[in-house]
């Protein structure tokens, strides 16, 4: 009988679930059987990707951003209430999925909620830091104190000084089995003709992903490249319009995007750690636009800048005129980083 794991990726912006691909192939790779459980966008893509496997629904967070950047903050501390009560919730779908399934293990990526102390639970996170401006040692204090009810705490990222997350992955001790797994990607580098000049990829909640979406559509205008523009709305059905030379995409599944990444010459994307991981194993050169109060995104950005790998800006202040910058910057590299997976899901 082969033992199931609960996979459970948060739903803000699509990099939860994307870098959940890599690990839920591993698993039925290495003879278990993923069970997949979100909700919204993230549950939707994870649908598409595995329309084979087993999935769960369960209770949305329901956050979204600020329309002003900064008030990020302001809007998260209001949304607590809610977000507590959806953690409740959480915990109780985990006890009635655990009652009424066979479950050896869980894997949550970022649900705070999703654990239970009658089988092994799992956390994967690239912040074991959570920047927040002023009050990032509350921050990452509750975050860490959640983190510790797990059993393990998996970092996609690797040990090393050079690494992708700098601060946010990276402290001097911590009291639970941590292990580095080296970035996860679901993409694999190929030696393709590059057939676009520009392809823009962006997601996450509202209405910031719609705001970049309009700065870009606007700017772009001006640019003259052929561009595959990737909207990050999951749809049941899959949408292209082509305007000139720019093909516009509601969203794309794994295999499509990948090929689509390989044959393009530059990436405009938000500097989510996902993509950021992904842009990585794909050896590329990008622009970074980070969601405005995102402090994580903010944060990731200015290093990337600093470290001569990918030049960013405020999305307030993007004109098309900053590509031109990009030619002095490096683009990103893949670690060569071999995942030990029976090792790593012995915990099972």
């Amino acid at each position: 009988m082969k033992k199931r794991i609960l996979v459970a990726p948060l739903n803000w912006g699509l990099g939860h679930a994307t870098r959940c691909i890599p690990i839920i192939n591993a698993l039925i790779d290495e003879g278990f059987v993923p069970i997949i459980a979100s909700d919204g966008a993230a549950l939707t893509l994870l649908r598409k990707e595995f329309p084979n496997l087993s999935t769960i629904e369960l209770p949305s967070y329901n956050i979204t951003y600020a329309k002003n950047g900064k008030l990020f903050k302001l809007k998260l501390l209001k949304d607590s209430p809610k977000f507590l009560k959806a953690l409740k919730a959480e915990k109780k779908a985990i006890s009635s999925i655990l009652k009424h399934n066979d479950i050896a293990g869980i894997i949550s990526d970022n649900r705070l909620g999703v654990r239970n102390k009658k089988v092994p639970s799992v956390f994967i996170t690239h912040q074991l830091n959570v920047l927040s401006g002023n009050t990032t040692w509350l921050s990452t204090k509750i975050h860490q104190k959640i983190i510790k009810k797990f059993n393990a705490c998996w970092i996609p990222d690797v040990e090393s000084d050079v690494n992708l997350s700098g601060k946010l992955g990276h402290v001097e001790s911590f009291e639970i089995p941590t292990k580095y797994i080296g970035p996860l990607s679901r993409f694999t580098k190929t030696d393709s003709e590059i057939k676009n000049n520009l392809m823009i990829l962006i997601s996450g909640p509202e209405p910031q992903r719609t705001f970049l979406e309009d700065t870009l559509l606007r700017e772009l205008k001006d640019y003259t490249g052929k561009v595959v523009f990737v909207k990050g709305i999951m749809e049941k059905e899959q949408t292209i319009e082509v305007h000139g030379h720019i093909t516009i995409y509601n969203f794309m599944t794994s295999g499509l995007l990948e090929k689509t990444i390989n044959e393009s010459a530059v990436v405009i994307s938000r500097s989510g750690y996902t993509t950021i991981m992904d842009l990585a194993k794909l050896n590329k050169k990008a622009f970074f636009i980070p969601t405005p109060g995102q402090f994580e995104q903010e944060y990731l950005a200015k290093q990337l800048s600093e470290m001569s790998l990918v030049p960013s800006c405020a999305q307030n202040n993007f004109r098309i005129k900053k590509l031109d910058e990009i030619p002095a910057y490096k683009g990103l590299k893949s670690f060569d980083f071999k995942v030990d997976y029976t090792d790593l899901f012995s915990l099972f």
